[in-house]
């Protein structure tokens, strides 16, 4: 096998820069981490902060050329290597190899049938890397003075992957050795090619997670060199902004969450050999027996042998395949936009309809999705969108003994508040679509027609493919829409008589679509409330792309409750000042432009 390379100073010749003074670095470092660690730019401002930043590192990066570690060889050379040391720690070996797949990349080819459900692979915790694991290494008295890696247990893993990599002895290099030297993640795209995703949604994602890549490298960098508990750091002789870059994607696109040894609470881990599994449309068939301390997976499907063997990723759409994983799966059924909407505070009605969103569990002001499937929009955003467009139906769903139980049918398709409502609401989401698909700086023929250039980079034909998807989908919406917006018009002129609910009917809420199902405030909302995915999410950060294995959901917010005679005097105060004409300004938004939305929250400060 190959063995280790690393360069601690520069050499001549050979495009190399001259040996840079530890002062010099560190200016440039902290000149990094001043400007990373500044007020976000304004909007409009976000790409002129990028190519700065991107700008430093560059220096950075140019004056640390040849001082990253590397390994001989091909990824494939170590591969025997992880298979025998698989199997002496009690890893299943049996049914499967590693094998080139061409485009997919390398994954599990089946050396025999195996049959769907049944158990082929299990890891056990000793070979996993945790944060655990990193408490108890090298890198334990620095974590234990340090908040940063604390609240972080991804950052931790990627510092705990890189000095196991600079280990000679390290019991996990076997596993190391089989890694990717580089990846496909936008954090290793050229400028010209995340140019190409600016006016998507993704975009903002892109530039945040490579602002936040940076702030933290620096903040590290300056630790390592200054921190006493790291002075035993392989880290504090050689600590690249590549080295950073490419332990930060090796966790971003293999980390996952598994339980504790006692099963109290989950940690992050990267799980070797089962990570070289590929991903397709399925269900998720991975857990953790804690009985036998071990992770495991059931096959999905039934597998011929010599057939590659997938996971299911879990339901991401493909901005998040592209940001965290490297990759745009083109059959991805579950592929979506996000569109931030909300009803102002400002509508005289806003009180009201803010109540009968809350009876049904849904915030105000919320980022919802559009799917690439039928329907496109949740019964969720049914429910917001039935309920923005109310005028004087409101005092149904706020009055009365039934009243309640007419917030059940709010996200139910079969159940129209009235035949106007269902008319405002699908003209509503025609146009938001049709807004949205005018930011983009290209129309989706001159994607298809750039597409079809047999000379542009991989990434590059990643990033159009997915502003391509985005707008795909928003199209989709758009002409959904039409088509509902006409339906609904015709049965308001031929007098159609709206489906009347009884409570008998309670059966019928049970819609054929999974995403249908109500009581709404019964179930897990997929779209999150503004501010609370920073809130559940804000140790995750910019490596935020696992496939869980573990998984913990949160509980759902209780429904606020009010008196009834609150809500009463409310109502009629309401009605009395607005009449039953339609408000003005009724479909205000409390954001109109066609604005994209972060999904990745935003770093704590240092």
């Amino acid at each position: 096998m190959g063995k280790k390379s690393r360069v601690k100073t520069q050499k001549s010749g050979s495009g190399a820069s001259a040996v840079v003074s530890p002062k010099e670095m560190m200016n440039l470092i902290s000149e990094l981490l001043q400007k990373c660690s500044s007020a976000a730019p304004s909007a409009g401002k976000e790409w002129e902060e990028y190519t700065q930043i991107r700008g430093l590192v560059d220096k950075i990066r140019k004056k640390q050329k040849g001082m990253s570690v590397v390994f001989e060889g091909s990824r494939e050379d170590y591969f025997p290597e992880l298979m025998s040391w698989a199997e002496e720690n009690g890893a299943s070996c049996d049914g499967f190899t590693v094998t080139n797949f061409g485009t997919e990349g390398y994954g599990l080819r089946a050396t025999m049938d195996i049959k769907a459900e049944e158990l082929f692979l299990w890891i056990p915790r000793k070979m996993l890397m945790t944060v655990e694991s990193a408490q108890n290494s090298v890198l334990g008295p620095l974590y234990s003075q340090d908040r940063i890696l604390q609240a972080m247990g991804n950052v931790t893993l990627a510092l705990h992957l890189l000095c196991e990599r600079a280990n000679t002895a390290s019991q996990w290099l076997p596993y190391i050795h089989t890694l990717p030297q580089e990846y496909d993640t936008p954090l290793y795209y050229h400028q010209d090619e995340v140019e190409l995703l600016l006016g998507t949604q993704a975009v903002q994602d892109v530039l945040s997670q490579y602002k936040n890549t940076a702030r933290q490298y620096a903040y590290f960098y300056k630790l390592v060199q200054t921190h006493p508990a790291a002075t035993k750091l392989a880290l504090k002789d050689s600590f690249t902004f590549d080295d950073y870059r490419w332990a930060v994607s090796s966790v971003m696109t293999r980390q996952n969450q598994i339980p504790t040894e006692d099963g109290s609470h989950v940690t992050l881990a990267l799980i070797p050999l089962w990570d070289m599994c590929n991903h397709t449309n399925g269900l998720i068939t991975t857990g953790y027996n804690l009985e036998d301390d071990r992770c495991e997976c059931v096959a999905l499907q039934d597998y011929k042998e010599n057939e590659q063997i997938y996971i299911f990723y879990g339901t991401r759409s493909n901005a998040e395949f592209v940001i965290h994983n490297g990759f745009f799966y083109q059959d991805n059924a579950h592929d979506r936009v996000k569109i931030k909407l909300g009803v102002s505070k400002s509508e005289r009605l806003y009180a009201m309809k803010a109540e009968v969103l809350a009876r049904a569990g849904i915030p105000a002001s919320c980022v919802f999705a559009l799917h690439c499937n039928e329907p496109p929009i949740s019964a969720q955003l049914l429910a917001f969108l039935r309920v923005f467009c109310m005028t004087e139906e409101l005092k149904e769903y706020l009055l009365g003994d039934h009243a309640i139980n007419k917030i059940f049918t709010l996200g139910n398709s079969e159940f129209p508040v009235s035949w106007e409502n269902e008319i405002k609401l699908w003209t509503f989401l025609e146009t938001r679509a049709a807004l949205l698909l005018k930011t983009y700086k290209t129309t989706s023929e001159e994607d298809c027609f750039m597409l079809e250039k047999p000379d542009i980079s991989l990434q590059s034909r990643v990033a159009i493919q997915l502003r391509l998807a985005e707008k795909q989908i928003l199209e989709k919406v758009s002409s959904s829409g039409r088509a509902k917006r006409l339906h609904f018009q015709q049965k308001l002129e031929e007098g159609a008589l709206l489906p009347h609910y009884e409570e008998s009917d309670i059966a019928l809420l049970e819609n054929t679509e999974p995403d249908a199902k109500l009581p709404i405030i019964l179930r897990k909302l997929e779209e999150v409330e503004e501010g609370q995915e920073i809130q559940v999410e804000e140790h995750s950060h910019l490596l935020n792309g696992e496939k869980v294995v573990y998984r913990m959901e949160a509980n759902e917010k209780p429904v606020q409750e009010e008196t009834q005679e609150r809500v009463s005097k409310d109502v009629h105060s309401a009605l009395d000042s607005t009449g039953s004409s339609n408000q003005k300004g009724q479909m205000e938004m409390a954001d109109q432009s066609a604005s994209r939305t972060e999904e990745i929250p935003k770093e704590r400060s240092e």
